[in-house]
């Protein structure tokens, strides 16, 4: 006895014409092919390892020069504050999924320095902490040896 029916009883089914619905219109095939496509078994599996993968960098410890460089420069802004002058600064923003971070420079009109709180207050409401900066920039530093 054979593994395969060879008894083609079906055969006759093939010459016909697809059945159409009188209520329904016929599905787009791509549609239909939806239907038809591989689920997402590990659901997440690709984010999680798009996150494996993304770099962050590492907090850069602050020497004694640049530390010194930085409280003149921000001696200089508290000093002119009533100019709202136009501040460049460069400071560390931690990673909220993983250790490190990434550095980011940021432009706009210091308005105030926010001691209590150790921020430095621009004129369209964004904070930026006086212990992530790394660098200050802008044209009321010109002239200065550093």
């Amino acid at each position: 006895m054979s593994l395969y029916n060879n008894n083609h009883k079906y055969d006759d089914m093939l010459t016909l014409p697809r059945p159409l619905s009188e209520k329904h219109t016929p599905m787009p095939r791509l549609d239909r092919a939806a239907q038809f496509s591989s689920f997402a078994a590990l659901t997440g599996y690709d984010e999680a390892v798009s996150e494996t993968g993304r770099l962050t960098d590492s907090r850069i410890e602050l020497d004694e020069d640049r530390a010194s460089e930085l409280n003149d420069k921000l001696n200089i802004l508290r000093d002119n504050l009533y100019e709202r002058p136009e501040i460049a600064v460069t400071y560390f923003v931690p990673d909220s999924k993983k250790s490190g971070g990434k550095y980011v420079t940021f432009k706009g009109n210091a308005r105030a320095i926010d001691e209590f709180d150790r921020t430095i207050i621009f004129t369209k409401g964004s904070r930026i902490p006086l212990d992530d900066i790394f660098s200050l920039g802008g044209d009321i530093y010109k002239g200065l040896a550093y």
